[in-house]
């Protein structure tokens, strides 16, 4: 097995792939309430997304994440699952794993812990119905509740993911992390990331960094360091009294790069070596190309070869445009 080794000696062994651009949300910090969503031909087949996937896999990749958009929105989308589980029982995988809004949870949740999911990321900015309402445009949060409680009773694994957002749920911190605690989910907070134009919205005005947000933490909540991963950018405490787990991701405060082990597939078949960077290489073609994965090896090799030391996010305060023109959606969470 050929691991991924990038020029600053990290290993690449965690792989997020976008199975669609499409989501039956619309987040004020993610997308424009009229997005105009890829043509049918540029997407990767099912099948396509299971060899690329695989060809990760052999190279090394032991943790997968399919993403969106909303990856349960995807028509057959169990199949990929159930394709992509063999891994799995031979071992080259040690997690199978999504991030999803939670709409779809109750359709899918037993399956989904059938195939061999054993925790998954919920993106839930707040637990006020109309602020809910107010955030996702679109989103139905009685069925996200739904989710929630039928992915438990599967016996999945729970962390909810939530941007902050100043002058949006600021004022929520303390009841999300309750609400966690008693629940038994973990929960991570990140900060508002600047990609694509999302409509009118001005991150400059959303962005509430982790550092305050942790000190207004520390003020009702004991919080203790511990040395907890999970794979991904997220550094851990736990909260004293609930038992519970509390993550930072902040690409805009303090950047990860240092030991950035993943890269990101989008699912046109993009390959992004850096989130917050716009060099890419493109794996469709090599697919498209030949029945067998020489040409699409070689690609892959070819990228990981490019992968940078660090990102570039930054808040543009002057010009008022995102960092990276791509949406979220598009890249894969």
């Amino acid at each position: 097995m050929a691991d991924m080794i990038d020029p600053f000696g990290r290993a690449i062994t965690y792989l997020r792939v976008s199975v669609t651009d499409r989501c039956d949300f619309r987040c004020v910090y993610c997308m424009a309430e009229d997005m105009t969503f890829l043509p049918k031909a540029e997407i990767l087949s099912l099948e396509e997304l299971d060899r690329l996937c695989s060809a990760f896999v052999r190279k090394g990749v032991k943790k997968l994440r399919l993403t969106g958009g909303e990856p349960l929105v995807r028509r057959d989308i169990m199949s990929l699952f159930r394709n992509l589980s063999r891994h799995l029982d031979t071992g080259d995988l040690e997690e199978l794993t999504l991030t999803t809004n939670g709409s779809q949870l109750q359709r899918f949740a037993h399956e989904l812990a059938d195939l061999g999911v054993k925790r998954i990321n919920v993106s839930l900015d707040s637990i006020n119905a109309d602020k809910f309402a107010a955030i996702t445009r679109w989103g139905k949060f009685d069925k996200v509740m739904a989710g929630l409680e039928a992915a438990k009773a599967a016996g999945l694994a729970v962390k909810i993911n939530t941007v902050a957002l100043k002058g949006v749920n600021d004022d929520e911190i303390d009841t999300l992390v309750k609400w966690c605690g008693d629940e038994g989910f973990d929960l991570t907070f990140i900060e508002v990331m600047p990609m694509g134009d999302i409509g009118g919205e001005d991150r400059v005005d959303q962005f509430f960094p982790l550092s305050l947000l942790r000190a207004k933490l520390s003020e009702s909540w004991t919080l203790d360091e511990i040395d907890y991963r999970t794979g991904g950018p997220a550094r851990y405490m736990r909260v004293k009294e609930t038992g519970g787990r509390i993550g930072f991701i902040t690409p805009m405060t303090h950047n990860f790069c240092e030991s950035c082990n993943r890269v990101r597939v989008t699912c046109t078949g993009t390959l992004y070596m850096c989130l917050g960077q716009d060099d890419a290489a493109d794996l469709r073609a090599p697919l498209r190309l030949s029945e067998t994965d020489e040409l699409l090896d070689a690609a892959i090799d070819e990228a990981i070869g490019r992968k940078p030391k660090g990102h570039d996010f930054i808040i543009d305060r002057r010009r008022n445009r995102p960092a990276v023109a791509r949406h979220m959606s598009v890249t894969g969470g």
